[in-house]
């Protein structure tokens, strides 16, 4: 299978900033609900076709991933569709190289143990933003009888079948929460995840495994009920609307003085960061889809706690922060998720930006004067933040390794572009 994402390798982009953005756009399909729906594809012999995908380089990863265990992926870029059938699985093992480069790999692991009684993969990979063990997934998979090996960093599970179980997560892991809620949909008898993630994407995938005939109950809320069902069947998804990506846009609206008009959105899933915009003293105009976004007044220092949903999200955090460097006075932001998300502000610190970091409080005083630089994307989301502070920079920045960022975004630089933007790429 072959994914125009895949074949981008944008090494650097340029940014001349002083523009506002002003115009519309659109919002595509999420990333974190798209690759645990391609994952539950493995539950079934049949035909599973998602609709509104992003054909981003995770997307692409995954289908890697899928075909090397036996199943067929079909890309319809125009139709925007992928179509998996994986009635003739030849392996239950991931590849070395594809499962070390993104963490949703080991999402396989709950269909494989659950479908064919046995799995193996190597720690999977991702953004390097703090420590990000499968704990959750590999201890609820021991609760439900399965046998768990690990040598040399890689996972061995194995299992006649899988009991339903009672599970109770150390702590909300969306991932976690998502893999043992696929494992758990062909397992004997009933299931129970308590403390369970209330992610909007986990809401997405219980929704489409009862429409393939699970019996799932309670997603959105911290317990979860799964009763098991002896074979699932083929269906058809739709991939609900990225909240980080349509976030991504606002923010890019907001540091700009912009006003910029967003398609394809989820308000309910959204609202967080639209909240805290509007406590910024951005405009937010509309309740459901689309909203416009504008600034047209000076910006002001808030408080941002990124947690898991309902709460700011993590994902959007560094942006935020770079969006903040513009308001008036000192802003705090709380990191509850990830001890290592501030990975970005040395890079912030090159373009002017004042922020201190004490553990997981980051102190942002502005509005500062920021300056062309040459930085470094670390990450898909701290990547996505230096372009936004190009965005309000005074002269030329220069953003490496941007190979990151089209991990998670189809064509952010060419969105920007389109909105208005002075963007090139190297």
């Amino acid at each position: 299978m072959t994914l125009l994402a895949q074949h981008r390798q944008p090494g650097t982009v340029v940014v001349h900033g002083g523009r506002r953005l002003a115009g519309e756009v659109r919002a595509r399909g999420s990333k974190n609900c798209a690759l645990p729906l391609m994952a539950a594809a493995l539950l079934t012999d049949e035909t599973c076709v998602l609709h509104n995908p992003p054909f981003i380089r995770d997307i692409g990863a995954m289908a890697e991933l899928l075909t090397s265990l036996g199943a067929r992926v079909e890309a319809n870029e125009k139709d925007s569709t992928l179509a998996i059938t994986a009635d003739s699985l030849t392996s239950t093992r991931t590849p070395t190289e594809t499962a070390s480069s993104f963490r949703a790999s080991f999402l396989v692991t709950g269909p494989l143990l659950a479908r064919m009684g046995e799995a193996s993969s190597v720690h999977p990979g991702g953004c390097k933003i703090g420590e990000r063990p499968v704990n959750v997934d590999l201890l609820g998979f021991r609760t439900m009888g399965a046998s768990v090996e690990s040598e040399e960093q890689e996972y061995r599970l194995s299992a006649k079948r899988l009991r339903g179980a009672r599970l109770y997560l150390d702590y909300p892991s969306h991932t976690g929460t998502e893999n043992l809620m696929l494992a758990a949909t062909l397992a004997e008898g009933v299931s129970v995840i308590r403390h369970a993630s209330s992610e909007p994407e986990v809401v997405a995938l219980a929704d489409c495994l009862n429409q393939m005939g699970a019996r799932i109950r309670g997603a959105g809320t911290n317990t979860i009920e799964i009763e098991g069902v002896e074979r699932l069947h083929g269906a058809e998804w739709q991939v609900i609307p990225d909240r980080h990506e349509a976030g991504t846009f606002a923010l890019a609206a907001a540091i700009t003085g912009g006003n910029v008009t967003i398609h394809n959105v989820n308000y309910d899933h959204l609202e967080p960061v639209l909240y805290k915009l509007a406590q910024c003293g951005v405009t937010i105009q509309g309740a459901g889809d689309p909203i416009s976004v504008s600034a047209p007044n000076a910006l002001r220092a808030v408080e941002v706690q990124a947690i898991h949903f309902p709460g700011f999200p993590t994902d959007l955090q560094p942006q935020i922060c770079a969006l903040l460097t513009q308001a008036h006075g000192e802003s705090v932001i709380h990191e509850r998720v990830f001890e290592a998300r501030f990975n970005y502000v040395d890079e912030l610190r090159k373009m002017g930006a004042d922020i201190q970091v004490a553990g997981e409080k980051a102190y942002v005083r502005g509005p500062t004067a920021l300056r062309g630089a040459a930085l470094q994307a670390l990450d898909i989301r701290s990547g996505v933040a230096l372009l936004l502070a190009a965005l309000a920079a005074d002269s030329t920045t220069r953003v490496s390794e941007m190979h990151h960022v089209y991990r998670g975004y189809e064509s952010l630089p060419e969105d920007l572009i389109a909105l208005g933007a002075n963007v090139t790429m190297e």
